[in-house]
């Protein structure tokens, strides 16, 4: 057994309350003692299908070196799986990132020009990556939304990498979304209509849908500000974007971007509606 591996079942063993509810996979936690008290772990629905967790042990792995690869800055990301007695469990473990780096609160609570500052230092690292990956052979998405950004003096720190949104087809990638759900429900409805399952991972494998998702997010952390946010999103668009992703942008710009209802549908039913920027 590895250091890590007993550390981790450790952690789980004491495991305290969760960091953020706002999960659709899981509910990481950061311990409060042990050799992983400086680390965020994210364990995740498991099974007995030991070639699915296999492959998608290598698809993480690819995953983060594409995201590297690109340019986005992330957290040190390691990911296992637990194996008790041919029971599977992946499991994610992730340097903790301090709590005053993370964008969303840093969204909310700052001065209107600072706080459109931030949105635009995401947004162009959003733009950044899909050019650095748009000559890749593969399916690649990326799901940069507001809480999956932490932002300190250096800028974007991406923290989401579950799941490994490189290699899968949309299939494939909806069956995980249910074989991955904590919710027995959301499993059931999607096993009799999956095709609404499938349709939340949508936004991610769009360059366009993405950046409008995080206006959209930021909207919804500041609806006062939503003129001058719509405004200087327009100007980031005409400044940094091209082609069909900048007309795609501008139009989708005509009015607040709203989530896709599928999406605003499965939170609820998960209870996990939490603050607006979901």
């Amino acid at each position: 057994m590895s250091d890590l591996v007993r550390a981790v079942r450790e952690a789980l063993a004491a495991r305290g309350e969760p960091v953020s509810r706002l999960g659709y996979f899981c509910a990481p936690f950061r311990p409060q003692s042990g050799d992983l008290s400086d680390k965020v772990i994210k364990t995740y629905r498991g099974g007995r299908d030991p070639e699915l967790l296999e492959q998608l042990a290598r698809r993480h792995d690819q995953y983060v070196e594409c995201l590297t690869r690109a340019g986005v800055r992330m957290p040190e990301t390691k990911f296992l799986i637990l194996n008790e007695a041919g029971y599977l469990q992946p499991v994610i473990v992730q340097q903790a990132l301090d709590q005053d780096t993370l964008l969303r609160p840093q969204i909310e609570a700052a001065e209107l020009e600072r706080a459109l500052d931030l949105i635009d230092s995401a947004a162009l690292s959003i733009a950044q990556f899909w050019a650095a990956v748009s000559q890749r052979p593969e399916r690649i998405g990326y799901h940069p939304s507001i809480r999956n950004f932490a932002m300190d003096a250096d800028g974007p720190i991406f923290f989401d990498t579950f799941p490994p949104l490189i290699g899968y087809s949309r299939e494939e990638m909806g069956r995980l979304l249910l074989r991955f759900s904590e919710s027995g429900m959301i499993r059931s409805v999607g096993s009799v209509f999956p095709e609404r399952i499938r349709a939340i991972q949508d936004e991610w494998y769009s360059p366009a849908g993405t950046i409008l998702g995080l206006i959209g997010s930021a909207i919804r952390l500041r609806p006062a500000d939503r003129t001058a946010i719509l405004e200087r999103a327009r100007v980031f668009a005409r400044r940094h974007l091209e082609g069909e992703m900048r007309d795609e942008v501008l139009e989708g710009l005509d009015k607040p971007p709203r989530l896709p209802a599928i999406w605003t549908t499965t939170r609820r039913v998960l209870g996990l509606e939490g603050k607006p920027n979901v």
